[in-house]
């Protein structure tokens, strides 16, 4: 592929908020390429929770067209800022996590990065390495290359200050933490989203100058809007696409979006390249092709990516079935539960509810039905004698067969 081609391929979906940044970022990149020897890339990714979502596989896909591309990429785990909170999109400070908590979450997400990830390409290290064995001296000399008007100049620590409200000495540390990761991997490329501007651009660039490196390139992405369209796809607010999920669950999720978000799903989550993209614009807006359509094809092309093309294909039937035709999938997942046991329990039993105040929520809203009857009682026991369908909101149904 030539270079001019590279280039567009990796800047695609980047967000760089300043027209001159982004003439930068763009020429020291290619500058980069025309070296003709494989990049060294990272992303670091904060085990902050056990589940990654759709929003999280951004940077993964932008890794992954490096890797395809020759480069050498790195899938940073950061055990150690994890510790302190990243605090680049919150108006207030993180809770802490203890360093067990991060242990349990980082098992799980390398085994669902590598979904998109070759494997045998990427390199799985732990910011620990580097930054557990800091002494006190050396942070300071980190320190010392910094403002605290640099800090306090970020969106969000200004408006906490505007509403006094706290910002302790610990999250200005993050920046600090994130860019010595850059320099300890010697980094030619750093892939981040918008939230993480300052960290890349500013502290990791400006760490690697100072102690002799050539500054790396920032790739800031886009933030994916969650399936309301609007706000940024995040778990707390429930409008998520859980990567531990059906191809079921994530083909309907992806149909739910407005048309208005599906250019961010097509530049962020797919395959497509810059050109595929236009053009699929291109035919939405001459008429030639139908919202409808245009997110059935970027549903299939998503779902496939997690798993495969037969699984999309039978997903995009199943959702034809129940959303078109109104009718109940004839290939429902089989779950045995017993006679008595609190519906509640079944609900968590079928992976359709992450807690138990989720699964009761459900049911006071109206979003729980068996065979076709709304349960609104959170209290209701499994009385029914024999096999039954099990519906949660409008995507998720199970066979539910009685043991005694």
């Amino acid at each position: 592929m030539k270079i001019d081609r590279q280039l567009g391929l990796l800047m695609q979906g980047t967000e760089y908020g300043d027209d001159n940044l982004e003439r930068s970022m763009r020429s020291e990149l290619r500058a980069l390429l025309l070296e003709k020897r494989p990049l060294r890339v990272y992303c670091g990714y904060d085990p902050t929770s056990a589940d990654l979502h759709l929003g999280h596989t951004i940077s993964m896909r932008k890794l992954r067209q490096f890797q395809d591309l020759g480069h050498e990429v790195t899938f940073l785990v950061g055990n150690y800022t994890a510790l302190v909170g990243d605090p680049s999109d919150k108006n207030k400070a993180r809770p802490l996590l203890n360093e067990q908590q991060v242990s349990e979450n980082a098992e799980t997400y390398a085994a669902q990065a590598f979904r998109i990830l070759d494997s045998e390409k990427t390199r799985v290290r732990y910011n620990g390495e580097w930054l557990a064995g800091l002494t006190l001296v050396e942070l300071i000399g980190l320190a010392q290359k910094f403002t605290v008007q640099q800090f306090m100049a970020r969106d969000n620590f200004s408006r906490r200050l505007e509403r006094s409200e706290p910002i302790y000495l610990h999250e200005t540390l993050y920046a600090l933490m994130q860019g010595y990761d850059a320099a300890a991997m010697e980094a030619d490329v750093q892939v981040g989203g918008t939230d993480q501007l300052f960290n890349i651009v500013v502290a990791g660039r400006k760490l690697q100058q100072s102690l002799g490196q050539k500054p790396q390139v920032g790739v800031v992405l886009g933030i994916l809007p969650g399936t309301d369209g609007k706000s940024r796809m995040s778990k707390t607010t429930g409008n998520h696409i859980p990567i531990a999920t059906t191809a079921e669950d994530m083909y309907g999720k992806v149909m739910s979006i407005p048309d208005v978000a599906m250019s961010s799903y097509w530049r962020l989550t797919t395959r497509y390249t810059p050109e595929q993209v236009r053009e699929v614009e291109r035919r939405l807006e001459s008429a030639e092709l139908h919202p409808r359509d245009a997110k059935s094809e970027l549903a299939g092309e998503i779902t496939a990516i997690f798993w495969g093309t037969e699984s999309a294909r039978k997903a995009a039937g199943a959702f034809r079935k129940v959303f078109q035709l109104g009718v109940t999938p004839d290939d429902l997942r089989q779950v045995v539960v017993k006679k008595g046991e609190l519906l509640v329990d079944v609900i968590l039993e079928c992976n359709f509810a992450g807690s138990r105040g989720e699964a009761r929520r459900l049911i006071r809203q109206g979003g729980v039905r068996v065979d076709g009857e709304y349960i609104l009682d959170e209290r209701e026991t499994f009385a029914w004698e024999s096999e039954v369908v099990l519906q949660v909101g409008k995507r998720r149904f199970a066979r539910l067969l009685v043991n005694g």
